[in-house]
């Protein structure tokens, strides 16, 4: 795991505005994401959290404090967002042939060791759930989403609204492939809850 920007593949320019001693408009900050994560089992994957709000609704300062330093979480705080890139490279044989230990490695070292499904499902070892809405906004490149039994391949321009569903990313394709997420923090209905757990 890293948090250096030692990846070029996890640069992302990040712009944060906010106000001045009069209340005027301004940059704050103008640069590279601070917080890059990266994984060994996972060759050619960043992922750069970009901004975190911890509550609903956020609170609005004058120059808000840098939201994601620390320790790598995975998901947001209660009643909190993030926003993040990830960059998928084309996926190796070696991260589809992740034993389910080594995937809940993958996961413990991104800050969520009790997201991962794979021991459970078999699908793929990245297969995972969040108790989140996210949407998935792809920038570049393809990616396959895998559901529990179906799967769908989205394209630059499309966008995805995953509903806590149990699911993985896999880059099928011959390119690196981008994906913004806004991640919200949610809650399982009752009765869903008990189905799925």
């Amino acid at each position: 795991m890293s948090n250096s920007q030692e990846n070029p593949a996890g640069l992302v320019r990040r712009v944060v505005t906010g106000h001045d001693a009069q209340g005027r408009a301004i940059v704050i900050s103008d640069g590279p994401a601070p917080l890059v994560h990266t994984n060994s089992l996972r060759p050619g994957y960043a992922s750069t959290d970009l901004w975190r709000t911890d509550a609903t609704p956020a609170p609005i300062t004058a120059a808000a404090p840098e939201s994601t330093l620390g320790p790598r979480r995975q998901l947001p705080n209660r009643r909190g967002t993030v926003l993040r890139i990830n960059t998928l490279a084309p996926e190796p044989e070696s991260v589809r042939n992740l034993a389910p230990a080594k995937a809940q490695q993958v996961f413990a070292e991104g800050g969520n060791a009790g997201a991962s499904t794979f021991a459970a499902n078999g699908r793929h070892p990245m297969m995972h759930r969040t108790e989140t809405i996210d949407y998935a906004i792809v920038l570049s490149g393809q990616v396959t989403m895998l559901l529990d039994d179906s799967e769908v391949t989205l394209h630059a321009g499309d966008v995805l609204v995953q509903c806590g569903t149990n699911h993985a990313w896999a880059n099928r394709g011959t390119e690196p492939c981008q994906i913004a997420f806004v991640l919200i923090d949610g809650e399982f209905e009752p009765e869903l809850k008990a189905q799925i757990s």
